[in-house]
């Protein structure tokens, strides 16, 4: 009699250890999932604000319209429903890369930085881009854990059996890993 019930707890302690480290895992996942749905709301702020600002911009840089066409462009493509994350934040990196030239070329219009409405959007702007850093930063930390919790024993059993895979990290680009050149900015 002893043993029957032995054997009965031992069976529900693993079922429990079993239901934990599935739970664990699913938790895991829609952590990320809820992570990268924040970084995609950040973006589509950024993409609402693009084209207040470049409608408020075209009457000063006008010498600029290609810059402003190719963040246009550089939206419209990410907000494309046919892409996946690693499109999607690449060109997000094309992205940040045309906002910061697009930053530099204010400089040369007076006019254009004393509008109170391009300082708004602009502001706006910034803000959403602080934002956007820190949603990919809680992302990034969520997909770290998530990709620890599937590659560890015992949890990596379980996550293969789940068809759970390895999620790739916001990573900055090529050109935004270099050092900028300071001296271009001030020419």
């Amino acid at each position: 009699m002893e043993i029957i019930i032995f054997f009965i707890v031992f069976i529900v302690l693993v079922w429990i250890i079993i239901i934990t480290l599935k739970n664990r895992l699913i938790g895991l996942k829609n952590k990320v999932e809820y992570a990268n749905g924040a970084v995609d709301a950040m973006f589509k702020q950024r993409y609402d604000l693009i084209p207040n600002l470049v409608a408020t911009v075209k009457q000063y840089m006008q010498h600029e319209s290609s810059l402003l066409e190719r963040l246009v462009q550089l939206r419209t493509k990410a907000q494309s429903p046919n892409i996946t994350d690693t499109q999607k934040n690449e060109l997000n990196g094309q992205i940040d890369q045309a906002i910061r030239s697009f930053n530099i070329s204010v400089e040369n219009y007076p006019d254009l930085k004393a509008s109170e409405q391009f300082t708004r959007l602009q502001a706006s702007l910034n803000e959403c881009e602080g934002q956007l850093a820190a949603a990919r930063r809680t992302y990034n930390a969520a997909v770290m854990e998530y990709n620890n919790g599937i590659e560890m024993f015992p949890t990596s059993i379980f996550a293969s059996q789940m068809g759970y895979q390895r999620k790739e990290m916001i990573t900055a680009t090529q050109t935004e890993q270099q050092n900028p050149n300071v001296g271009n900015l001030f020419q």
